[in-house]
């Protein structure tokens, strides 16, 4: 889903601020103004300037400088205390997202998985139990905080709001001051705005950090916006681009704008001047404008070179060559609005192709990690180390941009080039923890793993809908490339390790075939649960032409089924206690084991009461039931959207063709560590307190997961 949000804005001349600077954080200090943040779909956004980001970050620096000697001093006594009971002393855990145990096995049995198959021998490989639902910001929250869904708050992607029915991100709220200056033309925000973080608990690394134990902690998903504790940390998903959606691409074409994505990305007309194509990329909200909808833009210029298959392109006085079905680098644009306010990003272009027709992909413009208009990192200035160090990298939470290639913008070779191109850059970030954290603890996450097989699953099986015209011998083996690959990582860590050392590998579930779709608004219009205005046989997205006022339940994000609770929802009619019991009963015995008639498979394998579920003080905001799918099924695309159609069952066409948003039992993950664990049915939930106990600290009492009993020394 995307979520556009206003920009983040750079201010001029920030030596002639400094008076005015000073003025502000007086009043600041003064009379700090409370802000609410709240996030829907089409709803502006402002963030926070980059300006303030960037003054915050020379703080914090000259802080640093001018107390770095006792500091250092502190942190060696702590150390020496802190490591005093610790069995390791430093952990490494490599987060493979969606990393599924069957293949893993199977390819360690086939003999391609060398070192997997060193750690599975010599220490630990089973299946590691997941989250329910088995998705992955429910599934790190749990990873990272040690609890259910119950206690953390997160069950999707997506939350509803339950005075409009309509969806937010569940992960973090933004939102602008609410005062504004209107000068002529121009409507100037006032005061600083917000940015909230919705997952709840505390992450491992917290405790860690405060009992004098380093951590290193990059890209786990949902640590956006990034919390403050003793070690360094890069946010990864559910971090916005420069627009604020979750990543919105940009198709540049001489075909004309003609009809939207429906999800993903905006077609851009390309016109033609004599021998120049001129475009523009789309950016943020003007945040001076006095009406929403006032986006600003980046132009820029393509000559086009037949004779060498090759385009020039000039963007914001930069120029570069680009071949066909090339990308470039990071290219940075700057979106300038009145008063000299700017947002700056950071983009890709390729060169889709240039005759007979003109095109051009454009990434999402990402937030510039070197000049970040929204904190990413903790502290702020760690991302920009990075980039220092290893130069523009993508910070877009969901950077591999699978609805491209769903759209087919792209095609197999370009995502693929994006994948590993982004997967490096991560690759080198672990590199320069390992070496920065000799002790204590490091976590990186891969996402490679989880959108290669989300989207070329479809070649693993003789009869995918989304890969009947691929003849079988031309398939690509994407998928058994992708695991050697994170085998050949899982070696190169493994030979800067020494026997002090635990390396984790861990995934937050597994995958299945996606073939067929469906559609639980569908089935809950047919049978009577949820009613459309008079008339209506099909709805719109987000449940337009809904009659709520005779629907009883509905169904919106990836697993979970609302009632439209009365007293809760804002015109529900279900009677909490006996009644939606009662109701909530009806609907698991009639779901669970339903049958898609023209495959014969069962299409929903278990239906899961939350209440019985969770458990916490966030159950409230829980959906009422987990739909289960079974194996090769899952929430069609426009149930995801709340519509309602007229097909209950369908073929799933798109190249995303794997998934794992199904029946929890049925997508473990993965757990391979270089030591012996002495535990037969192994949780994710149980990451937290297993790392904890390592390292000699005490556990919380709320914690859900248990600590594993881990051999003292790898097996020789």
């Amino acid at each position: 889903m995307k979520w556009p949000i206003a920009p983040a804005v750079r201010k001029p001349g920030l030596l002639n601020l400094v008076p005015v600077l000073v003025v502000v954080i007086g009043l600041v200090l003064l009379f700090p103004v409370r802000s609410e943040a709240y996030a829907g779909p089409g709803a502006g956004f402002a963030v926070l300037s980059s300006f303030w980001t960037l003054f915050v970050a020379f703080l914090y620096s000259v802080y640093a400088f001018l107390t770095w000697p006792f500091r250092h001093v502190l942190r060696l006594l702590r150390r020496r205390k802190a490591y005093g009971k610790a069995q390791v002393t430093r952990a490494i855990i490599l987060g493979f997202d969606g990393m599924d145990p069957e293949l893993a096995d199977r390819f360690m049995q086939e003999g391609k998985l060398s070192h997997l198959a060193k750690l599975r021998d010599q220490g630990t490989f089973l299946p590691l139990r997941t989250t329910c639902p088995a998705i992955s910001p429910v599934a790190w929250s749990t990873f990272q905080t040690g609890v259910n869904p119950g206690k953390h708050n997160i069950y999707d992607f997506l939350a509803r709001d339950l005075s409009s029915y309509l969806p937010f991100l569940s992960s973090a709220q933004i939102r602008g001051p609410k005062r504004r200056l209107r000068i002529g033309e121009y409507s100037v925000p006032l005061g600083k705005p917000e940015i909230k973080g919705l997952r709840r608990g505390t992450p491992f690394w917290h405790w860690l950090g405060k009992a004098g134990i380093f951590c290193s902690v990059i890209r786990v998903p949902v640590t956006f916006p990034p919390e403050k504790f003793p070690g360094v940390l890069l946010s990864g998903m559910c971090v916005p681009d420069l627009k604020g959606s979750q990543g919105t691409f940009c198709f540049c074409t001489t075909r004309g704008a003609g009809d939207k994505f429906r999800e993903g990305g905006v077609r851009i007309p390309i016109e033609r001047h004599g021998s120049v194509f001129r475009s523009y990329i789309p950016g943020p909200e003007d945040p001076l404008a006095t009406n929403s909808g006032s986006g600003l833009r980046v132009d820029f210029e393509l000559r086009a070179d037949l004779r060498h298959n090759q385009a020039r392109i000039e963007v914001d006085s930069q120029k570069f060559t680009l071949k066909i079905r090339e990308y470039s680098e990071w290219i940075p644009v700057k979106f300038k609005a009145g008063l000299g306010f700017t947002a700056r990003g950071i983009c890709r272009f390729y060169v889709k192709q240039l005759s007979p027709e003109v095109e051009v992909y454009v990434t999402p413009v990402n937030i510039d990690p070197g000049r970040p208009d929204l904190p990413i990192s903790h502290p702020v200035t760690y991302s920009i180390y990075l980039a220092k160090l290893f130069g523009p990298y993508a910070t877009l939470g969901l950077a591999e941009d699978t609805w491209a290639l769903n759209e087919e913008v792209l095609d197999d070779q370009a995502f693929l080039a994006q994948c590993y191109a982004n997967h490096e850059d991560r690759e080198r970030m672990l590199f320069d923890a390992l070496d920065k954290t000799p002790q204590g603890l490091c976590v990186c996450v891969f996402d490679t793993t989880d959108r290669v097989q989300h989207m070329f699953w479809r070649y693993l099986e003789d009869d995918h809908p989304a890969a009947r015209k691929v003849p079988r011998d031309q398939r690509p083996s994407v998928i058994e490339d992708l695991y050697r690959r994170m085998d050949d990582l899982i070696g190169r860590v493994m030979d800067q390790i020494d026997d002090k050392t635990l390396l984790l590998a861990v995934s937050d579930h597994g995958f299945k075939s996606f073939t067929r779709c469906v559609n639980l608004n569908a089935w809950l219009h047919q049978n009577g649960y949820l009613a459309l205005n008079s008339g209506k046989s099909e709805s719109g997205d987000w449940f337009q032409d809904v009659d709520w006022s005779r629907t009883l339940a509905y169904t919106m994000g990836l697993n979970g089924l609302y009632l439209n609770l009365k007293g809760r929802e804002r015109e529900g009619i279900v009677e909490p206690g006996t009644e939606s019991e009662t109701l909530k009963n009806e609907l698991r015995t009639k779901l669970n084991g339903l049958v898609d008639p023209a495959s014969g498979g069962i299409g929903i394998t278990g239906v899961f009461d939350c209440d019985a579920v969770f458990a916490g003080p966030y159950v409230d905001n829980a959906p009422d039931l987990i739909v289960g799918y079974g194996a090769g099924f899952r929430a069609s695309w426009d149930s995801v959207t709340g519509r309602v159609t007229t097909q209950l069952f369908e073929d799933n066409t798109k190249a995303w063709s794997g998934d794992h948003c199904i029946d929890p039992r049925l997508v473990p993950g993965v757990l391979f560590c270089n030591r012996k664990i002495a535990e037969e049915k192994p949780a994710i939930v149980d990451v937290a307190p297993t790392i904890l106990k390592l390292f000699g600290l005490g556990l919380p009492t709320y914690f859900d997961g248990k600590p594993w009993t881990v051999a003292p020394e790898p097996s020789k």
